[in-house]
């Protein structure tokens, strides 16, 4: 996996500028906006303004996706698929227990009847 710039680890900081993820990633700032058209999981948050703003987690998909795309040689189509299929990998299926479903049920049935009540109260 490509490594950083030792002077700007991706977690020192929440959010960083387009400019600044183009330096530690080093692709041109336009390159990262056409990889956010390709790459449906990689969504930055943007500023009142309208700037996009990285999280650390989105820096390491950057370098995931240059990884394959420009160390590994994948087509963009087969960068995407990978990824898909990583994340598929990497979140397990979680299994709801009966208890658990029971108490979401019973927490639902009092969140309806309180809204009943709210409801009355107010007319």
């Amino acid at each position: 996996m490509p490594t950083l710039k030792a002077d700007a680890p991706p977690e020192s900081k929440l959010y960083r500028s387009i400019s600044e993820v183009s330096d530690l990633v080093a692709v041109r700032p336009h390159v990262l906006r056409y990889w956010e058209t390709q790459f449906s999981m990689l969504r930055p948050k943007k500023n009142r303004a309208g700037n996009r703003m990285y999280r650390p987690d989105e820096i390491k998909l950057l370098l995931r996706i240059k990884e394959l795309l420009y160390e590994r040689r994948f087509t963009i189509a087969g960068a995407r698929r990978r990824l898909l299929d990583e994340r598929k990998e990497s979140v397990p299926q979680v299994e709801i227990g009966f208890a658990s479903a029971e108490r979401k049920l019973v927490l639902h049935e009092v969140k309806s009847e309180l809204k009943m009540l709210v409801d009355k109260l107010r007319s």
